[in-house]
């Protein structure tokens, strides 16, 4: 990431008090800064209702502040960050308050000469308040033709098709589409941003990356704990919602897209919206949910457990749903999309399965796969047939291994998926950021699904242990979508000793 910023930048934290703002905003701005993503003329205020001081704000969001490698440098670094923050108190639907964070805005400007003003606003809110702080600052903190101002929300936007409708419509008047940006962050993930580069840049992986030769595609979320006390809060918002029609389907989007013309935000979202018209109407018999139970050793508390929760919710707290796309390169290609809570692992990750070698001499070879690990410790590989070291001419699965730990140093930096989209918001890059048309054809496609699942006649999650790789029926569920699982004793990694392999022999 080369160095570009715009001097004099205003940055305005909106619910600068709370846990996304102290966990994730200041320390994605922070990282900018350290890493000279940020000028050091930058002014950064943090907006919200509780009564603080400027020392208060720094002293509740420095611990969150990341020091890569404690340099004296660094901690200089943060030093100065934390002295170009200042705090704004008021209420989000006070004028008074809009008017005096004006103000506030215009004397930066002036005491640095600014002719034209560079604003960022971002709404670390419920959706609750969008609207009302998006009316207020268009209202009273827009520089209009003498500057440019940008404004992110966060998810979620909207509960459904209605309701993300509903909050476009309020905030569509007021912000125009090149103004708004709606972040995702896993969009900003290193190996996300990566998978443009990986499929357009090498023509072994463009040329194959069709329903020739790919028989199915997997994107699975993992969390190896539960809702732990916020059970309340999931219990109407369930994981399809939380983390499949979001997260899941933007990373779908771009690992089916076509080649778009050029690096354009529009262009690369314009390839994602082809692909989301394309998909077809999910079948609800292609759709297994389930709900986390206590453990196997009675050590983790199941879903129901948690006192915040209705006793006889049905809140789906695994899902895992197949999606058909009706286009010449993807169809009759199942793609599968699997997210869970209170797992056997965290992780997420795209996993594509080739098709199988159907005659000759090692048409009983495994399937190769591409996996690419989002997180944690950002990989990929490819998993291939080679001949065992000897005299045989047996086969055993390898690994073409890309672990970036392994491959890259420790200088190189990696920015975090907020300080990633961050800079892009800066920049004016809407390649990472969801558009409205995505959002509406995203809920579109999920809403009747939701209204399925939640509706008195929906189903009952099938329930599966704390800590387990999910329901029971995840095998099977699998293999009748096409996915074929190499047996444990066929593969090996690293491969160190001779062994017996069940592999084609000639």
């Amino acid at each position: 990431m080369g160095v570009q910023f715009i001097e004099n930048t205003i940055i305005v934290v909106f619910g600068a008090s709370g846990d996304l703002a102290k966990k994730k905003t200041f320390p994605a701005l922070f990282g900018l800064f350290r890493e000279g993503q940020l000028s050091e003329t930058t002014k950064i205020i943090g907006f919200a209702r509780s009564k603080l001081s400027n020392d208060d704000l720094r002293n509740r969001i420095k611990p969150y502040l990341k020091l890569n490698k404690r340099t004296d440098a660094e901690r200089q670094s943060l030093e100065k960050f934390l002295q170009i923050l200042e705090y704004h108190q008021s209420n989000y639907d006070d004028s008074e308050g809009f008017e005096k964070l004006e103000k506030l805005i215009n004397k930066y400007d002036d005491e640095a000469n600014v002719k034209e003003s560079h604003r960022l606003y971002y709404l670390a809110l419920p959706p609750s308040v969008f609207t009302t702080v998006a009316t207020m600052l268009k209202k009273h903190c827009h520089p209009g033709d003498s500057g440019i101002a940008r404004l992110i929300v966060e998810k979620p936007f909207g509960h459904d098709l209605s309701s993300s409708r509903e909050l476009q419509k309020s905030l569509a008047p007021l912000w125009n589409e090149d103004e708004l940006f709606r972040i995702d962050h896993y969009l900003g993930k290193e190996m996300v941003k990566n998978l443009i580069p990986l499929r357009f840049s090498n023509t072994f992986l463009s040329s194959s990356w069709n329903n020739q030769f790919i028989d199915t595609i997997q994107i699975t979320f993992k969390e190896n704990f539960g809702t732990e006390g916020r059970g309340g809060y999931f219990d109407s918002i369930g994981i399809i919602r939380d983390v499949i029609q979001n997260h899941l389907l933007q990373v779908l989007t771009i690992v089916l897209m076509e080649k778009p013309a050029d690096f354009n935000g529009e262009s690369i979202r314009d390839e994602k919206v082809k692909v989301l018209k394309a998909i077809e109407q999910i079948d609800f018999n292609n759709v297994l949910v389930g709900q986390y139970d206590k453990s196997e050793d009675g050590s983790k508390p199941g879903y129901l457990d948690d006192d915040t929760v209705n006793p006889d919710s049905k809140a789906v707290t695994y899902a895992a749903l197949v999606l058909n796309v009706a286009n010449e390169r993807w169809n009759n290609v199942p793609i599968i999309l699997k997210a869970g809570k209170a797992l056997n692992q965290s992780k997420v990750e795209i996993r594509i399965q080739f098709k199988p070698v159907e005659n000759g001499i090692f048409k009983n070879s495994a399937r190769n796969e591409l996996v690419i690990r989002i997180q944690p410790n950002e990989a990929m590989y490819l998993k291939m047939n080679i001949k065992v070291p000897g005299v045989s001419n047996q086969v055993s699965i390898s690994e073409m291994d890309l672990t970036y730990k392994n491959r890259y140093s420790s200088e190189f930096y990696i920015p975090e998926a907020y300080e990633s989209l961050i800079k892009d918001a800066l920049m004016d890059d809407h390649s990472n950021f969801v558009r409205d048309d995505e959002l509406d054809i995203s809920w579109a496609l999920f809403t009747p699904l939701l209204e399925h699942i939640e509706g008195p006649d929906g189903p009952t999650p099938t329930k599966y242990p704390y800590g387990s790789r999910g329901p029971k029926e995840i095998d099977e569920f699998l293999r009748n979508h096409g996915y074929v699982k190499e047996p444990r004793e066929n593969y090996q990694w690293p491969l160190t000793t001779p062994k017996e392999l069940n592999s084609s022999k000639f």
